[in-house]
């Protein structure tokens, strides 16, 4: 890096599968550039299995992400690293905002870095360095799946975008069909200010999946309907001309021939409302995975209509979370971060036979904690829905399912059926429903646990009116 270089530093703003190993893997065939890795995941250090980078172990930058962001800037070769929208959120303002961070912008089509990323998920090889090792799988094509998939990358990418218009900065855009053009590369190097060029792309990493689409998808087919959930010409836009979208509205049931539509809130456990709802519409499916248009010409349908939610006390609703997601689910990084802050190491799912109500209460404990600190943003790890606060998920849809009520757990038997005063309609008794379990929040509240409920949820408990848990 020479003094009078642009940039200090750079960032690969990128997701998965759309080929930011490979354009790693060239990067670094330059003199004078390194690129780390994925260095503020979760799960590691810059690549898979370390765990430290320029003196800066995982602990400390999980504590501290911005000694790390410092470390890469003072390097003496010019340094970057690839981000992804599910990466240390914290550092993210911080060298969006600095014109001395160059900007690489990294895109493929979506439809195939969904299809590489299930392929990916299903042989568990990520990168193919060597075609006699190449795992194949046929994946099977799931709409909903696709459309979140593309809805998460298309919010990513207009954060980003924002970001650089309001600070009046302009990024280098790759396109995944770019990544092994010498010539792009070559004028990518001289973007970022450095003079020395390549003759030919990397030999360290192929493509993994060239076959032509219909032969890796168990279900070809059904890729038209997947499109027809979308504005589909948003796929192949670069960032500059995203549009603003609004929430989602998959996750609303609605009655198919009755004018009542719920949202169960995430992370929580049907009480038994869908299936009250089915026995109103004189036992038809409950309609689910709605689109934006259908979800209007459900609107349209139906002009007198009541769209409610239930909402469940924060604390109960973290225990199912809890249970569910991370003791018998698969939120290995959670896991791994109340192992890593917390001291409590959770049994894997087939070695339950330890996990008494001791560690229990102090999981969820530290669930609690982990919580308080994810929503305000002191972790690495993104804020799922799962957890996230019911304020915050009631306001995300308003814009689009305003809602008529707010009903709570202990009142359903008598809420539900009056729903039906106001519409006219003569709705059937209510009677709620429960999983049993093991282990209860009756089993280990106290008040030390309602006191980190209310530090992790203090927007639900005062947004929403909640008191302390009484069962």
């Amino acid at each position: 890096m020479t003094d009078d270089s642009p940039f200090d530093y750079f960032v690969v703003l990128a997701e998965m599968r759309t080929g930011s190993n490979l354009v790693e893997a060239n990067l670094n065939e330059f003199d004078g550039i390194t690129c780390e890795g994925e260095v503020f995941n979760s799960h590691f250090i810059s690549h898979e299995g370390k765990g430290e980078l320029y003196g800066v172990t995982l602990a400390e930058r999980d504590r501290n992400p911005m000694a790390l962001l410092l470390a890469i800037r003072t390097q003496p070769d010019l340094t970057g690293f690839r981000f992804f929208h599910d990466h240390d959120a914290r550092v993210l303002p911080t060298f969006m905002h600095d014109p001395r961070c160059a900007k690489i912008i990294l895109t493929r089509n979506p439809l195939d870095s969904y299809v590489s990323l299930k392929i990916a998920q299903a042989t568990q090889q990520w990168k193919l360095g060597d075609v006699k090792t190449k795992r194949t799988a046929q994946v099977a094509f799931d709409p909903a799946e696709f459309e979140a998939h593309v809805t998460r990358i298309q919010e990513f990418q207009t954060h980003i975008l924002r970001m650089l218009q309001t600070t009046g900065q302009t990024a280098f855009y790759l396109a995944y069909e770019d990544a092994n053009d010498v010539e792009v590369l070559n004028g990518l190097a001289a973007w970022l200010g450095v003079r020395s060029r390549i003759d030919a792309p990397s030999r360290k990493l192929k493509r993994q999946n060239p076959e032509p689409l219909d032969q890796k998808l168990t279900n070809p087919e059904a890729v038209r309907d997947g499109m027809a959930r979308l504005d589909r010409f948003n796929l192949s836009r670069t960032p500059n001309f995203e549009p603003r979208r609004g929430p989602m509205v998959w996750g609303l049931r609605a009655c198919a021939t009755l004018p009542l539509a719920y949202l169960p809130m995430p992370g929580a456990a049907d009480p038994g409302v869908l299936d009250w709802m089915a026995q109103c519409d004189g036992g038809r499916s409950v309609q689910a995975e709605f689109t934006a248009q259908s979800w209007r010409d459900w609107l349209r349908a139906h002009p007198r209509r009541s769209v409610f939610t239930v909402l469940h006390h924060p604390l109960a609703r973290a225990h199912e979370v809890y249970l569910r997601q991370i003791v018998h689910g698969q939120r290995a990084n959670v896991r791994a971060f109340l192992a890593r802050v917390h001291g409590v190491d959770l049994p894997e799912k087939d070695a339950m036979d330890s996990y008494d109500t001791a560690l229990h209460r102090a999981g969820f404990l530290a669930f609690l904690r982990f919580v308080a600190a994810n929503l305000n943003g002191q972790t690495a790890i993104s804020v799922l829905p799962a957890w996230a606060s019911q304020t915050k998920v009631i306001e995300g849809v308003m814009g689009q399912a305003p809602l008529h009520r707010l009903l709570r757990m202990g009142s359903l038997a008598r809420d539900l059926p009056d729903l039906g005063r106001d519409l006219g309609l003569n709705l059937p008794e209510f009677a709620p429903m429960t999983q049993p379990r093991r282990f209860t929040l009756g089993g280990i509240y106290d008040a030390e646990i309602e006191a980190a409920g209310r530090a992790a949820y203090a927007l639900d408990y005062d947004a929403l009116g909640f008191q302390d848990w009484t069962g």
